[in-house]
């Protein structure tokens, strides 16, 4: 289906993480409030701050999607209508749900709110799909176990108004579609309600009950694999295919990760989609655009399940990450010859930096001369978001990234 619109959806965390979603690209943004979200570390979005989001989002044509994806218990349901309701007022412009009980409850205190059917709920066939749409969903957000060959099949077996939606980009879970119960068994910390320690990230080794301190390490072989830690999913050279399929709405994981990430991931997908568009038959990714994901923390990359039962999906190595670049600092202003920014980590005179705008290329400059927010020059920008400039003939907006290759 070449001829979908394709939907660049990022995670915002909190209202950092919102204005890095909203500044780099993203045609739509996905966020939780304090109940009701599958992601509880973050802080997350009162009242307030979510109308402010909506408001400033809807101005620059952004939409704004409410998560409300977790499996909520009995005395959780009295607050969901207030939840609903909050959300009408905002001008929200859906809710993201998995908990069919929850869904004929947003069709009863807002008929008119756009519904998104989470990953959760766990949506592999077209069968399911169909009776979702029948229930009042515009949206589903397919299980991520799925190929593209079965997304394109749901495609062609529902509804056109239905939306299909994938997860393109981030950390994978090991449990199907995030159901897992291995954080709360070992820390009591319930995956399914946002609370999820990530266990399946832990180094493992056996031990046998008679041999106590003899660790022994758990290898995989032709009969499966007993190592849980997962690659991160990067779709980001298969855009023409998620299309083809049918896909509509490119979301990226990470509602939990850095500001600095939602910026350059978000970017690099909406410079990715903006090249597809150019030739949608020919695409091929720039390469210096299909760097860009590999400059942000994350573990090592593959294609989930788009192509089939993934045989490279597991990092039996470690379960770190693989981090060559530091945000250094953030645009403020240009003017006279000058860029005016704040810093976020140290850095020296005569180090070479790139920055990264919106939509263009990153360009790399050796930052010869400091100057301190007195005008007076300095060797290093040693103190948290203190106010520094360097001289350069080009400019860039409001909140420009600079980062500094850790490796240099």
């Amino acid at each position: 289906m070449l001829n979908n619109k394709l939907e660049v959806l990022a995670p915002a965390g909190d209202e950092e993480r919102f204005g890095a979603a909203v500044n780099y690209g993203a045609d739509a943004v996905y966020l939780g409030r304090q109940q009701f979200g599958m992601r509880a570390s973050p802080m997350n979005f009162d009242y307030e701050q979510l109308v402010n989001a909506v408001n400033t989002a809807h101005a620059k044509g952004i939409k704004v999607y409410v998560t409300c994806n977790t499996l909520p218990r009995n005395n959780e349901i009295p607050f969901f209508q207030k939840f609903v309701e909050e959300a009408v007022s905002a001008k929200v412009d859906a809710l993201i749900v998995a908990d069919i009980g929850l869904l004929s409850l947003v069709k009863k205190y807002a008929p008119d709110m756009e519904i998104h059917i989470s990953t959760q709920t766990g949506i592999v066939n077209y069968v399911t799909a169909r009776e979702l749409y029948d229930m009042g969903a515009k949206r589903v957000v397919l299980a991520r176990e799925l190929s593209l060959d079965e997304i394109a099949e749901i495609r062609a077996k529902t509804s056109p108004e239905l939306d299909i939606e994938t997860f393109v980009h981030g950390a994978m879970c090991v449990s199907f579609s995030g159901r897992c119960l291995l954080s709360q068994y070992l820390v009591n910390r319930d995956a399914n309600r946002g609370e999820c320690a990530q266990p399946c990230r832990w180094g493992y080794h056996l031990m046998e009950e008679k041999r106590p301190g003899e660790f022994f390490p758990v290898y995989e072989d032709e009969k499966g694999t007993y190592i849980l830690n997962s690659k991160d999913m990067c779709m980001i050279d298969h855009i023409d295919k998620l299309a083809e399929a049918g896909v509509m709405s490119l979301k990226i994981e990470g509602r939990a990760k850095s500001a600095y990430y939602v910026a350059v991931v978000t970017n690099a997908y909406r410079m990715a989609v903006d090249e597809y568009y150019k030739d949608p038959y020919n695409f091929k990714l720039p390469d210096w655009i299909r760097d860009e994901v590999f400059k942000v923390s994350h573990r090592k990359y593959c294609n989930g399940f788009f192509f089939g039962v993934p045989e490279e999906s597991q990092y039996y190595e470690n379960s770190g990450y693989i981090r060559n670049y530091d945000v250094v600092a953030v645009v403020e202003s240009c003017a006279d010859g000058k860029v005016y920014c704040t810093q976020r980590n140290r850095f020296f005179a005569g180090d070479t930096v790139e920055l990264l705008a919106p939509s263009q290329k990153p360009v790399e400059m050796k930052l010869d001369i400091l100057y301190n927010e007195n005008g007076e020059q300095i060797e290093t920008a040693n103190h948290a978001m203190m106010n520094f400039s360097f001289p350069c003939d080009m400019t860039f907006p409001k909140g420009t990234v600079i980062r500094k290759n850790l490796d240099q």
